[in-house]
């Protein structure tokens, strides 16, 4: 195959890949926010209802370093190709399955377990899916390319989001609440089987990486890659993980959080708020593909800190903005932490894979990614939640300041000396 035509298959095999892979996500984080706390998690007060559901949420979180353990783990010794098509079917089986779920009227305390099952099936695929696709663009990636290459798969997450809260906008105009809470909110998880099933299709025709071809000539994959990069690279590692936290914080609040604050504490309309997520969404793609550009400039490693700066900031206006009651504020506010998100998730599919060697490349980046994922993406909504209901905005708006703080301590300690040099990823 020519190289040009493979190169397009890949990057489109990590976007569709990534895209279906946060629809999913979205769709349960956005169903979370609207409908599973009083349909799956009967309480006293809305409040109560809302926090056992984005309990539910962080089910996930906790499933997605197991997920990256045992698919990293087969990614770096049988290839990268194959595991990211059991991570797609184990994810997209999930999601379709909840599709099918009996809700607490129905079954009673069943209808939560099984519920927190299948978030732990959606989260133990999504642990191998992120990295893999990673790997998949900038193992590919020609000279130069690597920053843009790497925030290929990150569109994924903008794109996602528009199809899954597109979808519940026009299900919401065009339904009763009464029809959307009996059936309506299970259509977008049927509908991801037509997703999953496009995602499959583009990765069965992609070839193996040449980083992982060059692992495999020099000799036996590692026996137990977790155990050589726990041996050899652990220090990288905790480094990698806190400097991923600031893009699970700034998200979360920005868009699980916020949407739930805003209907339920503040009134806000539901279809008003998802249309203001919606076009605010587009600042997060356009501040990814920046920040792929800017990457191969200068550094991936450059970028992100420059995104934890602007985080601070975000978390610092958070209070005054959602806040104010105001739209075209809340919107601005929002519209701020969704671009600054480009900056410190776009680049992170060029930085943690430069952190690593090739042959415990999949497991450490799975690994960093997720278990940032548990710290400050799966307890995020939950904190928030009860921040806002102990001191309010500004105490939800000091808890990003101080993750993206974390994050940007943890960027300066490990330098951008590792991957400021290679652009081709060597194995």
């Amino acid at each position: 195959m020519h190289p040009i035509r493979q190169h397009r298959r890949v990057l489109i095999a990590s976007l569709v890949g990534t895209s279906v892979e946060f629809y999913d996500f979205y769709i349960y984080a956005t169903a979370a926010a609207l409908v599973f706390g009083p349909l799956f998690f009967p309480a006293d007060s809305p409040s109560t209802q809302l926090l056992a559901s984005y309990a539910s949420l962080a089910v996930a979180f906790l499933a997605r370093p197991v997920g990256a353990w045992v698919f990293g783990h087969y990614g770096d010794r049988i290839g990268r190709k194959s595991t990211l098509v059991a991570s797609l079917m184990l994810m997209g089986g999930s999601t379709l399955a909840i599709a099918f779920l009996p809700t607490y009227a129905a079954a009673g305390i069943w209808a939560p377990i099984m519920l927190c099952i299948l978030r732990f099936g959606q989260g133990f695929g999504l642990g191998g899916e992120w990295g893999g696709a990673a790997l998949l663009a900038v193992e590919n990636a020609p000279p130069g390319w690597r920053g843009r290459y790497g925030m290929v798969p990150q569109l994924g997450a903008p794109i996602g989001f528009i199809a899954a809260n597109g979808l519940f906008l026009l299900l919401g105009m065009m339904m009763t609440p009464e029809q959307f809470m009996s059936w309506g909110w299970r259509v977008p998880f049927l509908l991801s089987i037509i997703l999953v099933a496009l995602g499959l299709w583009v990765r069965l025709k992609i070839a193996e990486t040449p980083a992982f071809a060059a692992v495999l000539e020099e000799g036996p994959p590692p026996s137990v890659p977790i155990g050589e990069l726990m041996r050899d690279h652990w220090r990288t590692a905790i480094g990698g993980t806190l400097g991923a936290l600031a893009c699970f914080a700034v998200y979360y609040i920005a868009t699980a959080f916020a949407l739930g604050y805003a209907t339920t504490t503040l009134g806000i309309d539901r279809q008003l708020f998802l249309s203001l997520q919606l076009v605010a969404i587009l600042f997060m793609a356009m501040g990814i593909v920046l920040s792929g550009i800017w990457a191969d400039r200068t550094s991936a490693g450059n970028v992100l800190a420059w995104g934890c700066a602007g985080a601070v900031i975000a978390g610092l206006l958070l209070a005054p903005g959602l806040g104010s009651g105001s739209i075209p504020l809340i919107f601005a506010v929002l519209a701020l932490a969704l671009f600054v998100m480009g900056f410190v998730y776009g680049p992170l599919g060029a930085w943690l894979p430069g952190l690593f060697p090739a042959r415990v490349r999949y497991t450490g980046v799975s690994l960093a990614f997720n278990m940032a994922g548990i710290i400050a993406g799966g307890l995020t909504p939950v904190a928030a939640q009860a921040l806002a209901v102990r001191g309010g905005l500004t105490l939800v708006g000091g808890y990003l300041a101080v993750i993206s703080l974390v994050s940007l301590v943890a960027l300066l300690a490990l330098g951008r000396r590792r991957e400021a040099a290679p652009v081709m990823l060597e194995p």
